[in-house]
């Protein structure tokens, strides 16, 4: 009985090394993938269109700013993210690129309704154009151009700092889009209830901005830098995880690092640096975004513009809000 149970023993021994064996010899056939960003290589048939796009919508003879980035997900998958001329930043999962043509589909945000937008487009000679279907089958066209980087070399050096509002009227201002329901009462510039936007006349390449407002419970608007960036003033609740689209947040792209809001009936401070793409926020006195780059335009941006000067505009479509301080330092050309 020994000698058999010796016998079973070895046996199995010699199965067991055999499988392990066996297991071993598949293992060593499986190529092992390399997870190595510092090797990615971008394939040659997308290199062109890899990149951010500043793109300009026909809108029914309206032109209307828009946005768009391609980045390179894993070996040969394009992904990216699309900014319309309203709403915030959506991530796209998968742009399909054949023989210089694009196309991706996105779901609808604010706009509603059932079915995908579905952005077309092709790379041309000076930059890539394209349409904009939306999900209830009317198609826009567009034209886009490269992004550009902002960079800034040097010391900022900073001129002389200004008013913006003078406390008495809306001297320096305009009204745009909606009824104008912006007034000024005992030094407080105030939007009733939605309507037109605010926009300084003057334009501003680089500064530094202080504001200080005040919303109600539910308020809704924002301070757009160069018209572009949405600054988000916004009635978040304090205990609410810190995001993009609450307050302090560079709408739909930068969330702040915590929740900064005093809460609505009080008055508040933004103290803006912007540098080239690089913002610094600091609200009522704690940075909560440090020198962070601004990818894109955000919804409801005057332009695409990006290479150029722009003005300080005020949210006025949205819900009343309250300024008491606008002042702003640019810096020296």
């Amino acid at each position: 009985m020994l000698t058999n149970r010796l016998k079973y023993s070895v046996l199995f021994c010699l199965l067991g090394a055999s499988v392990s064996s066996c297991q071993t010899t598949d293992q060593k056939k499986e190529p092992e993938v390399e997870h190595n960003p510092a090797k990615q290589v971008v394939p040659e048939r997308a290199k062109d269109l890899i990149g951010r796009w500043d793109l300009n919508v026909d809108k029914d003879g309206k032109v209307v700013p828009s946005w768009i980035e391609v980045k390179l997900s894993g070996f040969n998958t394009l992904v990216g993210s699309y900014v319309g001329d309203s709403g915030s930043a959506r991530p796209v999962s998968h742009v399909k690129l054949e023989d210089g043509k694009f196309s991706f589909a996105i779901p609808p945000q604010w706009e509603g309704g059932e079915g995908d937008f579905v952005i077309a487009g092709e790379l041309t000679a000076t930059g890539i154009k394209g349409t904009v279907t939306t999900n209830k089958g009317v198609s826009y066209n567009f034209t886009g151009e490269k992004a550009p980087y902002l960079n800034r070399t040097g010391t900022v050096q900073w001129g002389e700092a200004m008013e913006l509002f003078n406390g008495k009227d809306l001297t320096g201002w305009k009204t745009i889009g909606g009824e104008n329901n912006w007034s000024v009462k005992d030094g407080i510039l105030t939007n009733a209830k939605a309507g037109a936007n605010l926009v300084t006349d003057q334009k501003f390449e680089d500064f530094k901005l202080e504001a200080e407002f005040r919303y109600t419970t539910g308020g809704n608007s924002g301070i757009y830098l160069r018209g572009r960036y949405e600054l988000q003033i916004e009635d978040s609740p304090k205990d609410q995880h810190p995001g993009s689209l609450y307050f302090g947040g560079i709408y739909g792209f930068l969330a702040p690092n915590e929740m900064a809001t005093l809460g609505p009936d009080q008055w508040q401070k933004y103290e803006v640096t912007l540098v080239g793409r690089l913002v610094t926020i600091v609200a009522n006195g704690k940075t909560i975004i440090n020198n962070q780059e601004i990818p894109g335009i955000t919804g409801g941006a005057l332009d695409s513009k990006e290479g150029e000067p722009g003005p300080i505009y005020l949210q006025g479509d949205h819900a009343p809000v309250e300024f008491r301080k606008i002042k702003i330092t640019p810096a020296k050309k």
